[in-house]
């Protein structure tokens, strides 16, 4: 395993979860209508938990030998429920394709392993979760629908 490799891929990763906090703490501000109580919460959990990765990630490269970034990506921002759920789905995605690389990288090296996989599968679980609430918001659009042409 070259340290220099997985060092590069956790700092990717760690930028991307410095985006998540930033980006589900900017949906939780701005979350506005009779959805706000709901969501606001759910994003607010979500910008603790990168927040959480972020320091479990840093601290590793800095076991590793490395240094930790203190950049961001761009964050998507949005007024529509809708799309911030999307870009929910689309951030947790690309946080387990970032996760499964760093796991290709670590192979070999069982504890890093395990300690990779640990966060991969919550990343899964927050692809599962704004799955599911991608398609019960798609069963209550058409519900809404529904209702205003009949």
């Amino acid at each position: 395993m070259s340290n220099d490799a997985v060092i590069t891929q956790l700092n990717e990763i760690l930028k991307h979860e410095w985006t998540g906090v930033a980006q589900y703490s900017q949906a939780s501000f701005i979350i506005e209508g009779p959805w706000r109580e709901v969501y606001s919460s759910k994003f607010e959990e979500d910008a603790e938990e990168s927040f959480n990765h972020a320091k479990l990630i840093g601290n590793k490269i800095v076991a590793l030998g490395g240094v930790p970034v203190a950049q961001r990506n761009e964050i998507k921002q949005t007024r529509d429920l809708r799309e911030m759920l999307e870009n929910a789905l689309a951030f947790e995605s690309k946080a387990v394709e970032m996760y499964e690389k760093a796991l290709e990288l670590a192979e070999g090296t069982r504890s890093l392993v395990v300690f990779l996989e640990d966060i991969l599968l919550q990343e899964q679980e927050g692809v599962d979760e704004y799955s599911k609430l991608l398609r019960e918001s798609a069963a209550a659009d058409a519900q809404l629908s529904a209702r205003k042409s009949g």
